[in-house]
Parts: structure tokens; sequence; C-alpha cells
């Protein structure tokens, strides 16, 4: 049975279409990797690419895109609302179908190793790659962001798992690892209260005793005119999405604040969604994309299409 990766990098660059053209147009460049998701931020000058395939084609589109960001994105120039340390800010790898941890940890170390050497990148490897308890987590890494970092990467305990100890003239430093399935997932309030978005943050991420395996902030949507709670899913299973839209509906009510929206930031597991039509009651009788569609109703996904399920974007891309 073949191996089938997944990798979902971010890139600091959500305003410049064309750039993410270039970026999405490397991947597609090289057979059997897929492009399933493209997403931008313009608030928080961001997009997300997610890709899946086997790890060689992966490896290949992958470092491709590396090679468009270290020509397109200056970050003495970037501004945005999302933390970050370079043009390629994080490259996580997952394991899919046949593929295990083990394996994306070694992708991951492969892939840092590469980028180093070939591009003069500082990496560090975060996740089930890290090299030390001290950087599992990314926010930790991402301390002091691209600015802070310029000066403190020459400091013990900053230096780079691989690269150079300073960062790159225009492409700043990366971030690697390997994880299990995140769902990156934001709620947009009726309300324009940036405050109350991060009181809701605080009050149900994990690190404040919140729900299980939930990382949050609040930020400011310009393009919306509205405040959002942002959210990275750890572990759908342990903490379901309808958990979180319903515990942010009732942190938001006490403010007398409603729900406007929510979104997927690329792709979630068919599973995830299919939870949620299971708590919202949609009946199982009822065809998978109908089902699809009352978990979308319930969250109020916004411009939801059941291809944001990855299982079933990948079976379309594999038929193209």
């Amino acid at each position: 049975m073949a191996k089938l990766v997944e990798s979902v990098p971010n890139f600091s660059e959500g305003r410049r279409i064309d750039v993410v053209d270039k970026l999405a147009a490397a991947v597609e460049r090289v057979p059997g990797a897929f492009l399933l998701d493209r997403t931008s931020d313009a608030s928080h000058n961001r997009s997300v690419l997610t890709l899946a395939g086997e790890p060689a084609p992966i490896l290949e589109a992958l470092e491709r895109t590396v090679a468009v960001a270290v020509a397109e994105i200056d970050m003495g120039k970037h501004t945005g609302e999302h933390p970050r340390i370079g043009a390629v800010d994080v490259v996580p790898f997952v394991p899919l179908a046949g593929a295990s941890m083990a394996d994306c940890i070694e992708l991951a170390r492969a892939f840092a190793e590469r980028v180093a050497d070939r591009f003069g990148i500082p990496v560090y490897m975060y996740g089930e790659a890290a090299t030390s308890p001290a950087r599992q987590r990314l926010a930790d890494i991402r301390r002091g962001q691209y600015e802070g970092l310029r000066t403190q990467i020459s400091e013990t305990g900053r230096e780079p798992d691989f690269g150079p100890a300073r960062v790159h003239a225009t492409a700043g430093a990366m971030a690697v690892g390997a994880r299990p399935f995140l769902i990156a997932y934001n709620i947009n309030l009726e309300s324009r209260d940036l405050e109350l978005a991060k009181r809701i943050a605080r009050r149900i991420r994990e690190s404040s005793g919140g729900l299980p395996r939930v990382q949050a902030n609040g930020f400011w949507i310009e393009e919306l005119d509205r405040a959002q709670v942002s959210m990275n899913l750890l572990d759908y299973r342990t903490t379901p999405l309808w958990l979180v839209w319903e515990a942010v509906r009732s942190e938001a009510a006490e403010d007398g604040v409603h729900l406007a929206e929510s979104e997927l930031i690329g792709l979630a597991p068919l599973g995830a969604l299919v939870d949620v039509a299971d708590h919202a009651g949609v009946s199982a009788h009822l065809s998978q994309t109908e089902r699809l569609a009352g978990a979308a109703a319930f969250l109020k996904l916004r411009d939801f299409s059941p291809l944001q399920a990855l299982e079933l974007r990948l079976e379309a891309a594999r038929r193209i």
C-alpha cells in the first residue's frame, strides 16, 4: 500500500494574489503532488496550501514553493495579524493512509535539511519532530516573531536545528514539523469588539484551562468589519467542531453578542464534519452531501463545499 502524506505550508503573503498563484503553480507542476486547497487572508497577510500525495512528490513540490517564496516575499516589508517568523512560516507533515507519524518525522527532518542547505534558511523543528520539549509548540518557536528572532537567533537556546544562526535576508526563518491532522477554524462575531474576541479566546483555549487540544486567539478582520476568534483544533476527536462552536457561542452570549458565521481554513477530515451532523440531529438516512450541508448549516460555515472534506477532495483530485 502506498504511503500518503499531507502537508499544509503557510506562507506570509495573503494580499498579492499573483504571488499565491505562483506558489500554487509550483505544486501543480509536480506529478503526484495534489493541490487540494488554497486559502488567502488579507488581514492575516497569509496563505495556506493543502497538498497530499506520496512522500517524494510532496517533498519536491514543497521545495519548489520555498524557491518561489524566497524570490517573492520580503519579511522586512511584511505586516499582518498572524504571528510569523518567515516567508514560508511553517511546514507540517501529516500522516494519511499507509503512513505513520514516524514516517512524517523522517520526512520533516529530511526536508528541513534540504531547505537549510539549498536556501540558507534557519529551520526549527516542532511538534512530533521537535528536537526538545521546549520546541514542541509553535508559539514557543515564534516567540518575538520575525522581528524578535532577528536579534535572538544567535542566543543560546534560540539557535536553529538546521541552517545558519542568522535569519535569511528576505525569507527569515522556518518551522518544520510533524503532527496529527489539525483543523484551522475561525468564528466571526457579530461584533467589532476585538477585546471580546481575545477574551473569548483566552477562556476557551487549553493553555488557559479551556477546551482540550484547542489553541485560540482573537483578531480584527478588516475586510469583514468584525472581530474573530481564530483557532487550531489539534484533535477533533477530543474536542469536536460542534463543541468549539457551542463554547464560543456561549461565551459570546454572556456579552449579548451573536455569532455571525464560521469558516474552515483549508480542509477538515470527513469524520469531523460527520460528527457535527450527528450532533445536529441530521438524519443518517440522508445522502452524504445532504448530511454535510446540515453540518455546515449548524456551524454557519461560510462558502462551504463538500469538497472541504479531505477524503472527498483527494478522491476528486486523483480522478482528474
